[in-house]
């Protein structure tokens, strides 16, 4: 089926939509969490055919459940100034996500079309297409400020949503490779910097803040830790709640709420063990899907609305509000009509939660809701009658006929999914892979390519336990029951030799926590052997058979494989590259680290490895051409990673071989700098100062060595030390 008003409508390339924006409406929208006891007291225009050039304010909250809003839920706690935009907006009690992850659930909001048409499924494997239209396109091109502020790295620029704003701050902090890039910031800091933004702006603008605080692991700042210690997650919505409050207030007082429509939102929900998920990404559940949406700004009254509605309807609604054409392509329909007191009709909602997927091969959960039902398809179907078991106790699946459910769903799937969307699909640096996964995002690796059929093994129901398993093993590890951990996993494994996670998790047990190589190396070579296509284990083969000096095994296996990921990660050909300097054939690892740097050209770890490859080969064969290589390697590897010491200190040994003392000692001490706790970098600076013919510099390097790092030192090293020290004390 194919409904000729949004599927399959090809969205025109950036410069003919700027063009035929230029004769276009201006479009205003807010989306944003606001205290209602700050919302505009003088209500001058009224929605639709207004003259006037509004801005737009958008706030979407991270992971925040619509029961933890007080004026959905007073439950839990008091959200006095959501409640206060509430009191004066349009409430939508019945508001979902249309997927349960932040990158996905931004780009429906921003882009007005689900997953199917923009081909974002989750956070890690998907970039926003640049030929889609966003929001902040739309409006920019209407005369429109546009900025952004952004509270965690899923929502990065490299994600494609910048497209569109003036603005885009994504500034986390720095990243290095031996101090990890922050990857989130408070709501306070986050607001701090939009409201300086706004200070800057006449009207009209549009800014979308983004605060991530309720995202595990939930950290409240004091008090609310305090106050909240039996329910941080509580603590962190209470924070960002108060953090808003005195925005809007500032705002006020500035008078620069004036004519400003607001839309709260957040962009999926968090389970808390609801369903047997801990926090969210798995399910699609109305714990992770059910989200609060209010809508309030110049003459719209307060009312409550129950009839279903998704994120996709947020950019519709904008238009209408607006008196703007809509773009052809949005799939949503507008809220307009609700926000004037009439009855919106039902209509099919669609959601997905594909994380499971295409992050480990599990099967797809999809499904829609229609008025009082929800059908989910799994290869174990469920089916709620959420009027009745909104909290989808009871499934019914088993005593109804769902075949009409499948049909509908595979014409909703038909009618919505864009040819194109295909080109969102990207392949992520390991860079991005571990940052998400230090944000909580599990991702064993892309699923399988080709694969059709799934079976009730491969439901993520019957899966995500083992998954609770493993993080329960890895938590026993992480508070020193080591033994403990490995007992569960090696009993997942029994069960489930499919479950790449599991060998995964035992290896670095086996490594980090009991310094077991061999039986580490074991495990991997049982989970390769079992999961021939997991690139995790894969990869993680190849990193511990180089670090256990097996380097003929690990070039083996590194050069036979044939797994897609290896195009489009540098670091499994830095590991191969070490393997063959390691054996003393340079010019193969030479030709590894320069396919790393092919896949990425900015890759500190790529150009310090080839920086140490040119220094070996300078001091084997006093080749200078090799010296000028090694310097200019570890100088990209600074230039690309300001903060990256193990470059600092191969270009300072370099500099100190060229006799450039001053080089030298400002790269060994850069290095110190970063990362104190380096024997040998005491110990050389010593005696580069010591050769610079300044003694009085080189002792404390010398006498810091020795009570730090002389049990490492022979009698005879020791010696030499001692008479260094002796001279220097001396001045002889």
């Amino acid at each position: 089926m194919q409904n000729n008003n949004t599927a399959y409508i090809k969205i025109p390339k950036k410069k003919t939509v700027k063009k035929r924006l230029n004769s276009c409406w201006l479009l205003l929208c807010v989306i944003f969490i606001v205290s209602a006891s700050f919302a505009p007291k003088h209500l001058r225009i009224t929605v639709g055919g207004s003259p006037d050039r509004s801005n737009l304010l958008l706030i979407t909250i991270d992971t925040l459940r619509a029961d933890r809003v007080s004026c959905y839920d007073s439950t839990h706690l008091q959200t006095t100034h959501i409640d206060g935009l509430a009191a004066e907006g349009v409430i939508f009690t019945r508001a979902f996500a249309n997927t349960s992850t932040t990158l996905p659930s931004h780009t429906n909001i921003l882009l007005g079309v689900s997953p199917l048409y923009h081909g974002v499924h989750e956070n890690q494997y998907f970039v926003v297409h640049e030929n889609f239209l966003t929001l902040a396109e739309h409006l920019k091109a209407a005369g429109y400020a546009t900025g952004a502020y952004i509270g965690a790295f899923p929502l990065d620029r490299k994600f494609g949503l910048h497209q569109g704003f003036d603005v885009y701050d994504d500034d986390f902090g720095y990243r290095s490779s031996s101090n990890k890039r922050k990857l989130e910031r408070r709501a306070a800091d986050v607001i701090a910097k939009a409201s300086q933004w706004i200070k800057t702006q006449s009207s009209p603008w549009f800014l979308w803040v983004h605060c991530y605080d309720p995202h595990d692991p939930y950290t409240p700042p004091a008090p609310y830790a305090e106050q909240y210690a039996q329910s941080p997650y509580d603590g962190e919505v209470a924070y960002v709640d108060a953090v808003l409050g005195r925005f809007m207030e500032d705002m006020q007082q500035g008078d620069k709420l004036e004519d400003t429509f607001v839309i709260f939102t957040g962009d999926h929900g968090e389970s808390l063990w609801q369903h047997g998920e801990e926090t969210h990404g798995f399910f699609a559940y109305n714990t992770g899907i059910w989200i609060p949406l209010i809508v309030a700004g110049p003459g719209i009254k307060a009312r409550k609305v129950e009839t279903p509605v998704s994120h996709l309807d947020i950019f519709p609604t904008v238009c209408d509000m607006l008196d703007l054409k809509k773009p052809k392509f949005l799939q949503g329909r507008s809220l307009v009509p609700a926000l004037r007191g009439r009855r919106l009709a039902v209509k099919d909602l669609y959601f997905e939660s594909l994380s499971p997927q295409y992050g480990m091969g599990w099967a797809p959960l999809r499904g829609f809701i229609r008025g009082q039902f929800k059908f989910i398809q799994s290869p174990i179907p469920e089916l709620y009658d959420l009027e009745k078991d909104f909290d989808e106790q009871d499934n019914l699946a088993s005593n109804r006929d769902l075949r009409e459910y499948k049909k509908r769903l595979s014409e909703i799937i038909e009618r919505d999914s864009y040819p194109e969307a295909s080109h969102s699909e990207r392949r992520p640096d390991r860079e991005s892979l571990e940052k998400l996964r230090a944000l909580g995002y599990i991702s064993g690796s892309a699923a399988a390519e080709g694969k059709k059929n799934y079976g009730p093994k491969d439901d993520v129901k019957t899966l995500l336990p083992y998954l609770n398993q493993v993080k329960k093993a890895m938590s026993l590890h992480q508070s020193g029951k080591t033994p403990e951990g490995i007992e569960i996993l090696k009993a997942i494994i029994s069960e489930r030799e499919d479950f790449a996670f599991a060998y995964v998790h035992l290896a670095t047990l086996y490594h980090e926590g009991q310094g077991k190589m061999d039986d580490a190396l074991e495990v991997l070579k049982l989970g390769f052997s079992h999961n021939p296509d997991n690139y995790e284990i894969f990869y993680k083969y190849v990193h511990l058979l180089v670090q256990a000096g097996q380097n003929e095994q690990a070039i083996e296996l590194g050069t036979n494989a044939r797994l897609r990921e290896m195009d489009y990660d540098p670091d499994i050909w830095t590991n191969i590259g070490a393997a063959y300097q390691n054996i003393g054939d340079f010019d193969m690892a030479r030709q590894a680290y320069e396919r790393a740097l092919r896949i990425d050209k900015r890759n500190p770890i790529a150009h310090n490895k080839l920086g140490f490859l040119y220094f070996s080969l300078a001091l084997k064969n006093n080749d200078a051409r090799a010296l000028k290589e090694c310097l200019e390697s570890y100088k990209k590897a600074i230039e690309f990673d300001p903060y990256y010491s193990d470059a600092y200190v191969g270009l300072g040994n370099a500099y100190l071989q060229t006799n450039n003392l001053e080089g030298g000692i400002y790269c060994l001490e850069k290095a110190l700098e970063i990362q104190p706790d380096q024997g040998p970098v005491i110990y050389n600076l010593g005696i580069a100062y010591y050769n610079k013919g300044d003694k009085e510099k080189a002792l404390p390097y010398f006498t810091r060595f020795k009570k730090e790092y002389s049990h490492l030192l022979s009698p005879k090293e020791g010696k030499k030390l001692d008479d260094l020290i002796n001279e220097c004390s001396t001045g002889q």
